[in-house]
């Protein structure tokens, strides 16, 4: 009977031993980014939609549309002369079906502020009825090993952020990464709503209920495009359908 005891007790802290280093293992995982675990998060959202751009070429909104999504963001402008090659089809097509269109801007560190401002507004036009314009401020090629002086940019961001808001009577929507927002953004653009991007976990980790919408994966395929890029980013809104009608412009 002794012998039974002590062959109990000691498969019991086999088991606990390994449920511990199991969990030592996917917390380390989890903390230097090899997992990703932010769809489970997302899914508990009630309002989801894409962003989308070139790279998923011509776009079928209406098969796009019938995949749960409630709204999608358009690439329109880059820098201060780019404008996207698809914006105009996209534009034109995804209104037509029942989701919130919103159009974005790539923020470019080479060009004025105000000047990518009136691209942008010069390219995209009125956007009543649409949703807030959106600046997608973050770093690109190897902007990241070399970032560029903080004032400099963040006088540029006013300046756009300021253009904008004048142009549609409604606060531009903030998109981000984590990297680029600690740098140029913490502390200094209050009251712009912030769409973060985290492929990772939710960002109520680390902004707690202070953002809006939320890039939480840039692999998700879906059908309805045949691009260069088979993935294609998916969102959520932190709020409900009725909420998000907040973010229309006038």
């Amino acid at each position: 009977m002794g012998k039974h005891v002590k062959k109990r007790k000691k498969f019991k802290w086999f088991i606990l031993i390994s449920l511990f280093l199991f969990i030592l293992l996917v917390a380390a995982l989890f903390l230097t980014k090899k997992i990703r675990i932010a769809a489970l998060w997302a899914n508990g959202y009630e309002v989801h939609g894409v962003d989308v751009s070139h790279y998923q070429g011509k776009i079928d909104w209406h098969e796009l549309a019938g995949q749960d999504i409630d709204f999608a963001f358009i690439k329109a402008t880059e820098g201060s002369t780019h404008l996207d090659e698809q914006f105009a089809r996209n534009w034109q097509k995804a209104p037509k079906e029942k989701l919130m269109v919103g159009a974005y801007h790539f923020f470019s560190f080479d060009s004025p502020g105000d000047s990518q401002a009136e691209w942008f507004i010069k390219n995209v036009g009125s956007l009543s009825g649409k949703l807030a314009p959106v600046v997608d401020a973050e770093y690109y090629g190897k902007k990241d090993e070399n970032p560029p002086d903080e004032r400099v940019v963040q006088e540029n961001l006013h300046k756009i952020l300021s253009r904008l808001e004048e142009e549609y009577h409604i606060k531009p929507i903030l998109y981000t990464t984590y990297s680029f927002y600690s740098k140029y953004i913490q502390g200094d653009f209050e009251g712009y709503p912030l769409w973060i991007r985290n492929v990772y976990y939710s960002p109520n980790l680390d902004f707690g209920s202070s953002w809006t919408f939320w890039q939480y994966t840039d692999r998700a395929e879906l059908s309805g495009y045949k691009g260069e890029e088979k993935y294609i980013d998916k969102n959520v809104f932190y709020g409900n359908r009725e909420e998000l009608e907040q973010y229309i412009c006038p």
